[in-house]
């Protein structure tokens, strides 16, 4: 029973304090990386959490780094193999031990401070393409030697392998250099861009501007030809999938450009909805080619830009009825839905109507009008719907009435 007691007392004696858990930030969200031509377009999110889920981070930059070949490489070998192509300065807690679970205000925090990026912001690398990015680097690091070529005849065996990659990878470091996690991996593939469309051309109507273009010679892998009489067996791809060819269209914008296709688009016309009258808009369309899921954007094709001129009529109105009161006639009508609708002229003459004057100096705002007239005389009405632009809809059908 002593031993027991004294075993018991051993258990309960206070070691020395443990030290503070170190915070590291997450790693870094939502990272792309866009191939346009000969240059590589990375974006992610800024860190705004550590990794146990308190905030604010502490983070006082982010690095992206870069490596050619095949991505097998664990995380713990990404160190020997990538090259630091970027860094993006992040604003930083005064004391990183100062933070707050997930759940909680933070209100009593001081906000980071420093000359970077907001926290949870979105962050932009660009890396140029270089001939030493285009090397190959095998998995003891070092540059694999070119492979020799020769002209001889070889067997045919399938598609050709997948291109080389170029993977990309971001972290966020703490304050006095601490590494957080490395971000999820994302790669380009380093062939030969495609070559850019046409110039797009712009037309335009009340609701829509339609964008199109011509797609570049030789873009689109062939299409077997119909006419041959030789029936050919159902077949399938092996090896690596054929590249697929679509498109990506931009809008030029203060400051840079904005995509407007959420994802590349095979057919070649594109239609953006977003209409405001007197403006200029520009258009540009990038070639898309997509290799096993990765995809490279060609060179910017050259600009198309249009004035937008409302000089579209509203339709006419529809279903104009009288009804004949004392001394008055009451016309109503179908009202109009288009968006920019000012207002509607009422137009009146005597029968058999050959000529028709309008009754209201401006328009009107409601599909109704009431007319004091002389009892007797049998009078010809029709309506016009006019836009703010002043543009004027043909008449709408005619009606007569006469007072009682």
């Amino acid at each position: 029973m002593v031993s027991v007691a004294l075993a018991a007392s051993a258990c309960g004696k206070k070691g020395p304090p443990l030290p503070p858990l170190v915070k590291v930030p997450a790693p870094p969200a939502d990272v792309t990386a866009v191939r346009r031509g000969s240059d590589v377009i990375l974006q992610f999110t800024i860190p705004n959490t550590n990794t146990d889920g308190t905030r604010p981070a502490n983070v006082e930059r982010v690095d992206v780094y870069a490596f050619t070949g095949p991505d097998i490489a664990p995380d713990d070998r990404m160190w020997k193999l990538a090259t630091k192509i970027g860094s993006v300065p992040v604003k930083a807690p005064r004391d990183p031990d100062l933070t707050v679970d997930a759940e909680e205000s933070g209100d009593e925090i001081e906000p980071p401070e420093g000359e970077g990026l907001d926290q949870g912001a979105t962050a932009h690398v660009d890396e140029p393409l270089t001939p030493a990015s285009l090397v190959a680097i095998d998995s003891s690091g070092s540059k694999a030697r070119p492979t020799a070529t020769d002209d001889r005849p070889r067997p045919l065996l399938g598609p050709p392998p997948m291109p080389l990659i170029r993977t990309y990878v971001a972290i966020g470091i703490a304050k006095h250099g601490r590494k957080g996690t490395l971000s999820k991996r994302v790669g380009v593939p380093l062939v030969t861009p495609p070559p850019p469309p046409s110039a797009a051309k712009i037309d335009y109507n009340e609701n829509e501007i339609t964008v199109t273009w011509t797609p570049p010679a030789n873009a689109a892998p062939a299409e077997p030809s119909e006419s041959r009489e030789v029936a050919l067996l159902p077949s399938r791809s092996i090896g690596s999938s054929l590249p697929e060819i679509a498109y990506n269209v931009y809008q030029v914008a203060s400051g840079g450009e904005v995509r407007l296709t959420k994802s590349p688009i095979v057919k070649s016309k594109c239609a953006d909805q977003q209409i405001a009258w007197g403006t200029e808009r520009c258009y540009f369309v990038r070639t898309v080619e997509i290799l096993g899921g990765l995809s490279v954007e060609s060179d910017a094709s050259p600009p198309a830009c249009a004035k937008l001129v409302d000089s579209f009529a509203p339709a006419p109105p529809k279903e104009l009825h009288t009804v004949a009161g004392e001394g008055s006639i009451n016309l109503i009508w179908e009202p109009n839905n288009e968006k920019d609708l000012a207002g509607y002229l009422v137009l009146r003459g005597p029968a058999p109507g050959d000529t028709l004057d309008a009754l209201t100096p401006k328009p009107i705002p409601d599909a109704r009008y009431v007319d004091d007239v002389k009892p007797g005389v049998r009078y010809v009405y029709a309506v016009q719907a006019v836009d703010k632009a002043g543009n004027i809809s043909p008449i709408s059908n005619r009606v007569e009435e006469t007072a009682r």
